[in-house]
C-alpha cells in the first residue's frame, strides 16, 4: 500500500515538473499561428478568443494526453481560420502553418539558452539558499531540460506532411495548385492515418532520433 502511495506521489511530481513546459509549447504553438493569421488578415483566431495565454483555451485532450504520456508527439486544439480573408491564400496558409513550428523551436533555443546559464545563475544564489540551492537547481534544470524535448517534439510532430497537421499545409502552398487540391481533399482520412501511426509506435521511431539529436545540439551536449 506504502509502496503505491510512493508511485502516485512520485507521478504528481513528474507531472508538476511536465506540466509548466507543456502549457508553455501549446500555448506558444496555437498563439502563433492565430497571431500569424491576425497580421495576415483573418480575425477568425482572435474573435474565437484564441489569441490567448490561456492554456485551456488551446488544449486538446487526446492530444494534451498524448503529449504527456509520451512528452515528445502531441496536438491543440486547431486554430479557425478563413482563407479567404488572406491575399494570397495558399501562400498565407502556408504561413500560418508555418508559424506554429517556428514558434516551439524559438521557445526550445530559449529554454536550452537557460539552461546552460542555469550554474551561473545558482552559484549567485547559494548565498541565499545554501543547500537549497541544489534541489532548486535541479527542479529547474529538469523543467528546462523537458521543455526542450517537448517543444522540439511538438515542432517535429507538426512539421510531418499528415493532414490536419502543419505540416500538410507547408506541403500545400509548395505544391503546385492541382496536386495541393488533390492532396487536401483526402484530408479526412489523414487524422485516420494519423493516429494509427501515433499508437503502433510508428511516429515515435521516426521523431525520436531527430528529438535526441536536437535536444543535444540545443543544449550542446
Amino acid at each position: 500500500m506504502l509502496d503505491f502511495g510512493f508511485m502516485i506521489l512520485s507521478r504528481i511530481g513528474e507531472f508538476l515538473i511536465i506540466l509548466p513546459a507543456l502549457l508553455a509549447a501549446i500555448v506558444f504553438h496555437e498563439l502563433a499561428h492565430g497571431w500569424v493569421a491576425w497580421r495576415l488578415g483573418d480575425p477568425t483566431a482572435k474573435a474565437a478568443g484564441r489569441l490567448s495565454l490561456n492554456p485551456l483555451k488551446h488544449m486538446d485532450p487526446i492530444g494534451t494526453l498524448v503529449l504527456f504520456l509520451t512528452q515528445a508527439i502531441g496536438w491543440a486544439k486547431p486554430v479557425p481560420v478563413n482563407p479567404t480573408y488572406f491575399r494570397n491564400p495558399r501562400q498565407d496558409m502556408m504561413l500560418v502553418g508555418l508559424a506554429g513550428p517556428v514558434a516551439n523551436f524559438i521557445l526550445a533555443f530559449g529554454m536550452a539558452f537557460l539552461y546552460r546559464i542555469l550554474p551561473h545563475f545558482l552559484s549567485g544564489m547559494y548565498p541565499l539558499l545554501g543547500p537549497l540551492t541544489l534541489d532548486f537547481g535541479k527542479i529547474v534544470s529538469t523543467m528546462l531540460y523537458i521543455g526542450v524535448q517537448i517543444n522540439i517534439g511538438l515542432a517535429l510532430f507538426n512539421l510531418l506532411p499528415i493532414p490536419p497537421l502543419d505540416g500538410s499545409r507547408i506541403l500545400a502552398g509548395i505544391l503546385p495548385s492541382r496536386l495541393a487540391y488533390i492532396y487536401l481533399r483526402y484530408e479526412y482520412l489523414g487524422f485516420i492515418f494519423l493516429v494509427a501511426l501515433v499508437f503502433t509506435g510508428l511516429v515515435g521511431k521516426i521523431i525520436l532520433p531527430v528529438i535526441i539529436t536536437l535536444t543535444r545540439l540545443f543544449l550542446g551536449g
